[in-house]
């Protein structure tokens, strides 16, 4: 059977209520995403320390998946109205029922991202069982080892990281950075996420790879300096958690999320307490990484 799957546009004071008005009359989901997502105006949803949680993002795209006898137009035209706002117009496609499981694993596949060292799926079998294997089920958080930003940090960390390194992994998703650290030897690891949803994927993870990892919200931060702190999220908000982030980092640095004519912006925020520098670069993301100026007792 094919299921009915309607693409709008909405801004950020309609977004919320559009959606909630779509699923009271009878859409089977409706999921947000930011149209300005790999632009430099793309933006954080979650709300880091310093910064206010916006309901929605500031241009809001809608999918909206609806059982194949619905009147699409009309639907959306009465979730309009309730909202007080013009019926937008949108785009509809067909979506094949399919195993959805199946398909899904089926974008993911092991990764090669340094000699020796594996990004693998937990449903796929190794290709060199010799080598550092991570394996990661990303569930409901960001980091599958398959986006630039990800596989730039790993990179780094499998040239960085010792056994005397302490790590932080700031914002950290499913786990993936700070199990990395782990299995290539760091001494101390801790991640810090402030989405429930990625310190559960993160757990679960660092269970699958045998790698004992606290995983905590910012509340429950116990705190403390770190040699080396690792921050995967956007330039937005790297710039605004600066101060944390230095507090935290006794001398190695390295940020990631940052597209190329965003780096200078980055680096200047950081500038009175690191010398930073394109360390990496893929598909238009940059990899910011450094030292402090004077290393920290």
């Amino acid at each position: 059977m094919a299921w009915i799957a309607l693409r709008l546009h909405a801004s950020a004071e309609h977004a919320d209520a559009l959606a909630d008005a779509l699923i009271e009359l009878g859409a089977l989901s409706v999921t947000l995403d930011d149209a300005d997502a790999g632009t430099p105006d793309e933006a954080a949803q979650f709300a880091e320390p310093g910064l206010a949680a916006p309901r929605a993002w500031a241009h809001n795209i809608l999918t909206v998946l609806l059982d194949p006898h619905t009147h699409a137009a009309g639907l959306i035209s009465e979730a309009a109205a309730l909202c007080g706002m013009p019926t937008p117009e949108f785009s509809v496609d067909q979506v094949q029922d399919q195993d959805w499981v199946r398909a899904t694993q089926a974008q993911f596949e092991p990764i090669c991202v340094h000699q020796g060292l594996w990004i693998v799926p937990s449903w796929c079998t190794p290709p060199e069982p010799t080598a550092i294997n991570i394996s990661i089920d990303p569930g409901l958080a960001f980091g599958t080892g398959s986006h630039a930003t990800t596989r730039l940090v790993l990179r780094w960390l499998a040239n960085t990281i010792s056994a005397q390194h302490r790590v932080l992994d700031y914002g950290c998703g499913s786990g993936i950075l700070a199990i990395a650290a782990a299995r290539l030897g760091a001494g101390q690891v801790l991640g810090v996420d402030i989405d429930p949803q990625a310190l559960i994927a993160a757990s679960d993870n660092a269970l699958k790879n045998q790698v004992t990892i606290p995983f905590v919200a910012p509340a429950d931060d116990p705190g403390g300096r770190f040699d080396v702190v690792v921050a995967n999220i956007l330039a937005n908000p790297l710039i605004v958690l600066a101060p944390l982030i230095e507090s935290r980092c006794l001398q190695h640095l390295a940020l990631s999320g940052i597209l190329q004519d965003q780096a200078k912006e980055v680096m200047t925020a950081y500038a009175p307490w690191f010398a930073l520098k394109v360390c990496g670069e893929e598909d238009g993301w940059v990899l910011l990484a450094g030292t402090r100026h004077h290393v920290l007792p």
